[in-house]
């Protein structure tokens, strides 16, 4: 009996994980596309960096276009740790479901 708790305990958090992982797939497309308004930023959990990443944007419109030099440069830059924030996004989800 107590097994069988522990096991459909374990197949719970697996399906809770499995739903609300992160895919690399995601954020490299809406770095892509959206990157300049920190997308994927976003979608990663990382909200403090995605507003700077808006705030930028939105700064280019006023010092015509002078704020995307950074912004280019910091999303390139993301294209090679996206990997990196992927995982660590997973593994902070897969540690929540921790038993103690």
């Amino acid at each position: 009996m107590v097994d069988e708790r522990a096991a459909l305990a374990s197949a719970r958090a697996q399906m809770v994980y499995d739903a609300n992982k992160k895919s690399a797939g995601v954020a490299y497309l809406l770095c892509i596309v959206f990157g300049g308004l920190g997308a994927h930023r976003f979608y990663l959990g990382a909200t403090g960096t995605a507003v700077a990443q808006l705030i930028l944007w939105f700064l280019g419109w006023v010092t015509v276009f002078l704020a995307w030099i950074p912004l280019g440069i910091w999303v390139l830059v993301d294209l090679f740790l996206i990997p990196g924030m992927v995982r660590e996004k997973n593994m902070a989800i897969a540690d929540s479901f921790s038993f103690d």
